[in-house]
């Protein structure tokens, strides 16, 4: 009944994924990415009983994953997250095992007509999620744990985050981003270049920048944070202040900005009530007060600017264009300033004819950020306290061009106490999934239009 084919991880060939459908001749097809696959009892006869049951083109399951060493073997339980028309990162965790309807399989395998190196899996499986847009249960998720994968891969979540951007994995991005454009297309949901709205008029601003410091229980580093945004130096006519939002902290960290205030004119605090708020609730706050300037750039709690110049470069790049968003560029450091690898991130894959599609793709947009206010004040943040930047991006990108700094102006600083330093499954699940909400949100936002 299953024909079973070995495909060693999810970067493969259109090539490999040709030859698995022309050898397939039973009528399921399953592709395990790992090897070393072992199956609870009764395993694969449910995920069969679920694909008819369903009538789905793809039905994949939880799993338990073991990291085994000499020493010993550990096991836990690692759930996955339910497949929506907006899941399209291409490292899109299914697990390690893939079953397919095999008649289905060679009907999307007929119609790849793009050869890639390394996409060839990716293109599949947007081919199958076609159908979810109509209701189909193209590609459903069984939430059994089902198997048991071996993990190689034991780093934190936090020393994995960036490895999509790292700079050895350029060729297998371009193919990744030529798939998707492709993708959106047959979906009607593709972005033509060019094609923006004119921005919101601005009106008399107290100053030219902000720069914009949400905290929360950051006492070990929002006076560098401070500090670094203090020290920017901007040519005349050009003004900037610093606003920091705190948000409840308990540590000590309100009494640090209240001190600094005292010897900073510049410096604006402003204290949070007990309502939820999170990060996006904080920027909201900031963005619509008053002493807010013309733009509002990002500075996390526990990061720095590069130099004195970083907020300057931020206008200059706003001031030479009708921007809605302007992305600078970063390096990754420890506490001591200490270049951690993969270094300078600059997000080289956006273009300005294709960025806004490839945005659909990727899970940042790049830091660190910058606001047109006027624009910002019409959108606002969301309410959350993870995504909430990547969610103001995918709108902005929709109607208004975002222009970029490929100088490095930023410092991200990596620590232990990094909100995504180092996540567990349900952590890295439900933030995976909320991120592939907002894009299921803009998909048919795009697709409506």
């Amino acid at each position: 009944m299953i024909d079973m084919f070995y495909l060693p991880g999810r970067v493969c060939s259109t090539k490999a994924i040709k030859e698995i459908a022309q050898k397939a001749t039973k009528p399921y097809t399953m592709i395990s990415l790992k090897p070393d696959i072992e199956w609870v009892y009764l395993g694969q006869e449910r995920m069969v009983q679920v694909m008819e049951m369903t009538g789905a083109t793809m039905v994949y399951a939880d799993r338990i994953q073991r990291v085994e060493s000499q020493e010993s073997r550990v096991e836990s339980f690692a759930p996955v997250i339910d497949y929506q028309i907006g899941a399209l990162r291409n490292d899109f965790d299914f697990g390690a095992v893939l079953l397919w309807d095999t008649e289905k399989l060679k009907a999307l395998v007929a119609a790849m007509d793009t050869e890639y190196e390394f996409a060839g899996l990716y293109d599949l499986r947007l081919r199958a999620s076609q159908a979810i847009s109509n209701q189909q249960s193209a590609i459903s998720h069984i939430p059994e744990y089902l198997y048991y994968e071996v993990e190689t891969d034991t780093r934190k979540s936090g020393e994995k985050l960036f490895d999509y951007v790292d700079p050895r994995n350029r060729a297998v991005q371009i193919e990744m981003e030529q798939c998707v454009t492709a993708h959106l297309k047959r979906i009607g949901a593709y972005l033509k270049p060019g094609a923006y709205k004119a921005l919101p008029e601005a009106t008399e601003y107290p100053v030219t920048a902000s720069v914009i410091i949400p905290c929360k229980n950051r006492a070990r580093t929002i006076a560098d944070a401070i500090h670094s945004a203090l020290a920017q130096k901007v040519r005349a006519p050009y003004s900037f202040n610093v606003i920091v939002v705190d948000d409840n902290s308990t540590d000590g960290t309100s009494q640090i900005i209240e001190d600094l205030r005292l010897k900073n004119e510049d410096l604006i605090f402003i204290a949070q009530d007990k309502t939820w708020h999170a990060i996006g609730g904080n920027w909201n706050v900031a963005i619509h007060d008053p002493r807010c300037g013309k733009y509002a750039i990002q500075l996390d709690s526990d990061d720095t600017y590069f130099d004195e110049t970083t907020v300057q470069k931020f206008i200059d790049a706003f001031e030479s264009g009708a921007y809605g968003m302007v992305i600078g560029t970063y390096q990754l450091t420890n506490m001591a300033g200490e270049t951690l690898p993969p270094g300078v991130i600059d997000h080289r894959e956006w273009t300005d004819d294709n960025g806004r599609n490839n945005a659909l793709r990727i899970n940042g947009l790049g830091a660190p950020r910058g606001f047109y206010v006027p624009l910002l004040r019409t959108i606002n943040y969301p309410t959350t306290k993870y995504g909430e930047d990547y969610a103001v991006g995918l709108r902005i990108s929709r109607d208004w061009p975002i222009g970029r700094i490929y100088d490095v102006v930023y410092n991200c600083r990596r620590w232990e106490d990094n909100s995504d330093a180092n996540c567990d499954i349900v952590a890295m699940n439900r933030n995976n999934w909320y991120k592939d909400r907002l894009r299921t949100f803009e998909l048919q936002a795009r697709m409506s239009e």
